[in-house]
């Protein structure tokens, strides 16, 4: 005869809704009644709901879900209360104790909820908004979409968070994902006419001129009467245009050789020993990643520091870098550990949450203007590398060698970068003016001739208003435009809640998958596309 504990019989979940049943310490307990069934079996706790308490019956849907939490907080108070009696000292412990394994998920949903129905309340009062969308495939081959959104409102107080993620079971096509968004953007009562501008992450799908996401975006807003921008993540952009600079006669050796000193444990190990016998300055070298942002420039940073060591490593292996002796070569080698400095040093710049598109804009600006005095600099007849340190060290190394001929080819690469950063941001260029009319603080240098039409007598208002120009020094920007009179300068705050409603990056959609693959990862396949929605919601 079978024993019960061989037969396998757990606890069901779906119990607690359907009989008010809940599991403690390995036993089945009615929570209206307090008594215990002897075994799982469903059909006898079924019949002992139906004997007694048949009368709850009537309680459906969500009258059902909110009597199962008064019933399980009933328990917990005359847990604690006996508790409180016996044993005082032990309280604290008997409060951390979570009735079943399902509770944590039940207060993770409730947390979510409350966090979207204050979204719901805040989005209300937004007078404009933006949204940022970016697509990503879990380890169960679910298509995620994260849509995050960034609304302002009248007080021109900015919101950031996550709207929803929607899962995609079939295609990805930019009609598919609209669907999603208006899903989403409907769900929580967003009028479409407030949409100011959508940014992606460049892929087909998102902003295909026809019936890419972007594009159909910003149809559904002018058929509601309003009007949106698309844009092109600017980190996404800044990240292209940094693989412009291919130098594969530099790059193959370096990672041909880190790929040899990492591929096999034991020359690993050795490397790694030999550089700790030494003293050297780091203890091993980077693997390069082409999708992670500042990979390259790491990798070539730490190849560069321990060139003398790696070399010295592969001769006693037999398998000399003869490119480690080439003073040109790695000439090239330190243009490019500088450069790419220079450029992990914007990317950096770029990121982070709460970022408003003109502080963006003007990192960007920046840099610009960077690229052109390198240029400058190193097309002298005696060039400046002064803000090229590697490459500053290689030429003193090797000062017969006459490298400082190579700096004008070197001057030419840079000169084709820049052409390619103004190539690619013709999307935030064509929105420049309206950037430079907002982030001027305050605009009292704006020409009124060079502003659009609506705004000129507001401008030639403020330009001659004595007290906002005193005033104006000891506050922020946001500040500054937060105290303009609202009827006066009506015009003005409207451009200035456009301008900070708009994303400049999906930085927070990165942020977010790099969430969901730390959660949802080869041990939890089988988390729910819900769950998963609800932890994103609370982790951002």
């Amino acid at each position: 005869r079978r024993k019960v504990d061989s037969e396998g019989r757990r606890f069901q979940d779906r119990w607690k809704v359907e009989y008010f049943f809940t599991e403690i310490e390995n036993h089945c307990v009615c929570l209206i009644c307090q008594e215990t069934v002897a075994v799982y079996k469903e059909f006898n706790v079924k019949r002992h709901y139906q004997s007694r308490h048949s009368t709850y019956d009537k309680l459906t849907g969500h009258d059902r879900s909110e009597k199962l939490k008064q019933l399980e907080a009933v328990l917990i108070e005359c847990v604690m209360k006996m508790v409180e009696n016996i044993c005082p000292e032990k309280k604290q412990e008997f409060a951390n104790i979570c009735l079943a394994r399902n509770t944590v998920a039940r207060r993770i949903e409730e947390i979510s909820s409350d966090i979207k129905r204050q979204l719901t309340s805040k989005g209300v009062d937004f007078d404009f908004f933006s949204i940022a969308c970016d697509e990503s495939t879990d380890l169960s081959d679910t298509a995620q979409l994260l849509i995050f959104m960034r609304g302002v409102d009248d007080e021109m107080n900015v919101t950031e968070e996550l709207l929803d993620l929607q899962s995609l079971t079939d295609q990805t096509r930019g009609k598919d994902l609209f669907v999603s968004v208006s899903s989403a953007i409907d769900d929580m009562k967003l009028p479409w006419n407030k949409v100011t501008g959508i940014i992606t992450d460049g892929a087909p799908a998102m902003v295909g001129e026809r019936s890419g996401l972007s594009t159909l975006i910003c149809n559904k807003v002018i058929e509601e009467g309003g009007k949106a921008i698309k844009l092109h993540c600017i980190i996404h952009q800044q990240v292209l245009c940094a693989k412009h600079l291919k130098y594969d006669h530099v790059m193959k050796p370096v990672l041909k050789t880190i790929n040899f000193i990492r591929s096999k444990a034991l020359c690993h190990r050795q490397f790694k020993q030999f550089l700790l016998d030494i003293q050297a300055e780091y203890e091993d070298v980077l693997y390069h990643n082409d999708v992670r942002w500042l990979s390259r420039g790491s990798a070539l940073q730490r190849f560069y520091s321990l060139r003398k060591e790696i070399g010295e490593f592969l001769e006693t292996k037999g398998q000399p870098m003869r490119e480690l002796s080439d003073p040109i070569w790695l000439a090239d080698l330190g243009f490019l550990v500088d450069i790419t400095k220079h450029l992990n040093v914007l990317n950096t710049s770029l990121q982070g949450k709460d970022a408003a598109v003109n502080q963006l804009y003007s990192h960007l600006k920046a840099f610009g203007t960077k690229l052109q005095l390198f240029i400058r600099q190193l097309s002298q007849t005696q060039p400046n590398t002064i803000h090229f340190s590697a490459l500053q060290e290689i030429m003193n190394s090797f000062p017969q060698d006459n490298i400082s001929a190579q700096t004008s080819r070197y001057a030419a690469d840079i000169a084709s970068l820049a052409g390619e950063f103004k190539r690619r941001f013709q999307d935030f260029a064509a929105i420049e003016k309206e950037i430079s009319l907002f982030s001027s603080h305050p605009p009292f240098s704006v020409d009124p001739d060079d502003a659009p039409d609506q705004l000129q007598l507001e401008l030639i208002e403020l330009h001659c208003d004595s007290e906002l120009r005193s005033r104006h020094q000891q506050l922020s920007l946001v500040n500054f435009y937060r105290q303009l009179d609202k009827s006066r300068f009506q015009e003005i705050r409207t451009l200035a809640k456009k301008m900070l409603s708009l994303f400049g990056s999906t930085y927070m959609c990165e942020k977010t998958f790099s969430a969901m693959n730390f959660n949802k990862n080869r041990m939890r396949t089988r988390l729910s596309d819900s769950h998963l929605r609800d932890i994103l919601r609370i982790k951002t």
